[in-house]
């Protein structure tokens, strides 16, 4: 006879490595002591990762395919603990539990992104399915509720890094002198993410060319602004795609992050866990990261001349003062965005069926 197990089942919509896919991949590895961990995704380098933390995965090819999938899935458990990133893939599952009734706790994972009938617009085709809408922020709550979905079917749950990333996080010494020299953007480059409000920045205040400025990413607005980076501002390297995140962190000074609209940011989490210096626009997911003056600072969302000013602040800011950013969302992270603060409630949310009988 067949023993079925407790499962806790992520259905993804990419088979890439990015912000969504990692955190897949963190809260099923978390949550193993009381799950058996089982990834559903497109082909991609989100596989490569699973095996590497043994963690079961299966590679669908289209959405039909995932459908003939999901049956014998269900055969194999009487309980099971689903999140989901995609709409279609949270009504497959509701349709085929019609039949195979399975005891479960379905969550629907919002993270966000460019395209707004995408991301927020198609949740509501949700609403009165029993399934609860976590979204990563406060941000895109407010985007959901504009986009119709009902109030009572979301709750907000941030996303986080675990503990032994925080703990092995390579971190930037201590700040001796004054001023920040090195910057840091990391990020996609595409016109929503807003890498020109930097250029613009160093058009208005001359001397913000003496700070050295790497961007790490690609994406559409990539030759575009490299090449004006070039003709106009030589301290602006673009450095593109890199694997070494972590030791570009740690040489700089401070993240710069320019998007308005981030749903989250899990790089401004990085950048906490290596005790760098953050300054953030005052809009978007990312904005509720920091305490502003405390954790981190802000400038006033698509604003050049504010962004240049915080930055001419920050070259002649105290070490004292940096020390303390720094410092303080070190801390904010470990309270707040850490997996020991943040893995309880999704143990909460699947209470019913970790003590199904």
């Amino acid at each position: 006879m067949t023993v079925k197990k407790t499962r806790l089942l992520y259905l993804l919509h990419s088979g890439n490595l990015y912000g969504t896919e990692r955190m897949a991949l963190v809260t099923l590895d978390g949550l193993r002591d009381q799950f058996e961990p089982v990834l559903f995704a497109p082909s991609g380098t989100v596989h490569d990762e699973a095996r590497r933390l043994s963690i079961a995965s299966h590679e669908f090819k289209s959405s039909l395919d995932l459908f003939k999938q999901i049956p014998a899935f269900l055969r194999a458990t009487d309980s099971v603990a689903v999140c989901a990133t995609g709409v279609s893939h949270s009504l497959m599952f509701i349709m085929w539990n019609c039949f195979f009734r399975v005891k479960n706790v379905h969550l629907h994972l919002v993270h966000g992104g460019t395209d707004e009938r995408l991301s927020y617009g198609r949740k509501k085709r949700l609403n009165y399915f029993p399934v609860l809408l976590v979204a990563v922020s406060q941000y895109v709550q407010q985007r959901l509720l504009v986009h119709g979905v009902r109030p009572q079917q979301i709750k907000v749950l941030e996303n986080f890094l675990p503990d032994t990333q925080i703990a092995n996080a390579p971190q930037r010494p201590a700040f001796q002198a004054d001023g920040i020299r090195k910057v840091v953007v990391i990020s996609r480059i595409d016109p929503i993410k807003r890498i020109d409000l930097l250029l613009d920045a160093l058009d208005i205040e001359p001397a913000l060319n003496s700070l050295e400025i790497r961007i790490l990413g690609t994406g559409w607005d990539f030759e575009a602004l490299k090449a004006r980076a070039k003709r106009d501002h030589a301290n602006v390297t673009f450095v593109g795609f890199t694997d070494q995140v972590a030791q570009e962190l740690t040489a700089s000074d401070l993240l710069l992050h320019l998007c308005p609209t981030e749903p989250f940011g899990l790089a401004i989490l990085e950048a906490m866990a290596a005790h760098v210096p953050i300054l953030l626009p005052n809009q978007g997911g990312a904005a509720g990261l920091i305490e502003a003056g405390v954790s981190g600072l802000y400038f006033q969302a698509n604003d050049a001349h504010d962004l240049a000013r915080q930055l001419s602040y920050l070259q002649s800011a105290k070490a004292e003062e940096l020390n303390n950013l720094a410092a303080n969302a070190h801390q904010r992270l470990l309270q707040h965005y850490s997996s020991h603060a943040r893995l309880n409630d999704y143990r909460e949310l699947f209470e019913k069926v970790i003590h199904h009988d």
